[in-house]
């Protein structure tokens, strides 16, 4: 059965850092798309960034320029870097992946979340 963990969230001051990391694991075939989501409270899921299996990125607009999003595929991980982050930035952030199983089935799955906060 696959599974997402991810970790690295946590408490940081406006302008500061965090890098966010998610691995699969389980009987994997084949990661397609690598992504981050992010939902504050009140708010639906956004997109924040994705990542295809060429390396090829794309970023919601308002993290372009702060955040990088880069996959390690021998390890099955994908890290989100957040550089100069904001108090808007603060939100659960989830990791999901497309990718298929030895049954060689695409399926979405997601982590559990972690919580990034951004204050002073």
């Amino acid at each position: 059965q696959v599974q997402l963990v991810e970790s690295g969230g946590g408490l940081v001051q406006p302008g500061g850092s965090l890098r966010l990391s998610c691995a699969a694991s389980g009987t994997i075939f084949r990661i397609a798309t690598m992504g981050w989501y992010r939902q504050a409270p009140g708010k639906q899921r956004e997109l924040v960034a994705v990542i295809g299996s060429g390396g090829s990125a794309n970023y919601a607009d308002s993290v372009k320029g702060r955040f990088t999003i880069s996959r390690d595929n021998a390890k099955n991980t994908v890290h989100l870097q957040m550089n100069n982050l904001k108090p808007e930035d603060t939100a659960v952030y989830y990791c999901n992946q497309f990718l298929a199983d030895n049954s060689r089935t695409y399926r979405n799955y997601w982590g559990q979340g972690t919580q990034v906060t951004v204050s002073s």
